[in-house]
């Protein structure tokens, strides 16, 4: 019995002691180069709605905001999205925005403790380049580390992966 009480004693001493930790800053960056002009690429990605089309199905992802909505610094979009299948608010605000070169989101509120999305657009002799720029903090810094590479990190890749094909398919169907 004794030695149960110092195991759960220990579990719990390492968890509110995590909370000393410091919080570890995750990136993830994906490029993808598509060939179609700048002016359709920014006005596909300036409309928030199209979210839903390039968000994979199982993640739920329903825009709260009415629409249209307004593309610009200040804007703020509110929605849905499933994270292990429960359904989550999350709202972002637009907190820079050049037209046909970049825009940045940032979480206001959310699962994350901190998401920070740039997006840049750069017109090359082939298309268009998408660079997308991810920093995230997860909420809990116990086992921050190991958590993110184990479950977020591959869930980021799998929905930049998806995102990818649906930008593929969107564009080389107007093609």
């Amino acid at each position: 019995m004794n030695i149960i009480f110092y195991i759960i004693i220990s579990i719990l001493l390492f968890f509110l002691l995590s909370f000393f930790q410091e919080k570890k800053v995750f990136k993830f960056n994906a490029e993808q180069e598509i060939n179609s002009d700048l002016d359709s690429v920014f006005q596909f990605f300036s409309q928030p709605e199209n979210l839903s089309k390039i968000t994979p199905p199982k993640m739920g992802f329903h825009i709260l905001t009415p629409t249209p909505i307004a593309m610009k610094e200040g804007a703020i979009i509110d929605y849905t999205v499933k994270i292990f299948g429960i359904p989550q608010r999350w709202r972002t605000m637009i907190t820079s925005y050049e037209s046909h070169k970049m825009f940045i989101d940032e979480q206001m509120k959310g699962p994350y403790s901190l998401w920070h999305h740039k997006h840049i657009f750069l017109e090359t002799s082939n298309g268009v380049k998408i660079i997308d720029e991810v920093t995230y903090v997860l909420p809990l810094q116990f086992l921050q580390s190991v958590v993110n590479k184990i479950i977020i990190a591959p869930q980021i890749e799998e929905i930049f992966s998806y995102r990818k094909k649906m930008i593929i398919n969107k564009f080389n169907s107007e093609t």
